[in-house]
């Protein structure tokens, strides 16, 4: 009994692994979230993302993702893109919704955290093969921004 309970637990970093690489989204290029530094994002404080394109004759969908505590006083959000690569550059204003009317938040929720993924690009085509950068910073009047947890990005090859 001792040895099959070893052999289990000897074996269960490797099933998880199997676990974990099984569920990965084969379309997906980066989703990362950088944490804001106290929940405060000031305008200096802009959040960097790399994306290497290997084909640049699909699609892509380019999202921008967001957590915001239940104490964020606002019912949306401004962000400005900051676009850089081969034959892509310039800067987008985007507004993201966060609650209704009524206060209700759109996000999931999950305790006092409410997590976002927004479509900004879809159906997008890079111009080139390469390496392109993108910079993503609030546009409100406070600054810093109080009670934004994290922000980030995610790039999947559109289906």
């Amino acid at each position: 009994m001792r040895a099959a309970r070893n052999l289990f637990f000897a074996a269960l970093p490797v099933l998880a692994m199997l676990f974990l690489n099984s569920c990965s989204d084969p379309g997906m290029i980066i989703d990362q979230n950088t944490p804001v530094d106290n929940h405060n994002w000031s305008y200096a404080n802009t959040v960097k993302n790399t994306v290497k394109i290997d084909d640049p004759s699909i699609a892509y969908n380019i999202y921008i993702n967001l957590r915001v505590t239940g104490e964020y006083k606002y019912s949306n959000i401004f962000v400005l893109l900051h676009k850089g690569g081969p034959g892509l550059k310039g800067t987008t204003r985007f507004e993201i919704k966060l609650a209704n009317l009524d206060g209700e938040w759109l996000g999931q929720g999950s305790g006092n955290l409410y997590s976002y993924q927004v479509p900004i690009m879809t159906n997008f085509k890079f111009p080139a093969k390469g390496t392109y950068s993108f910079s993503i910073e609030q546009n409100m009047r406070d600054n810093p921004l109080h009670e934004v947890n994290d922000v980030g990005m995610r790039v999947e090859k559109a289906k």
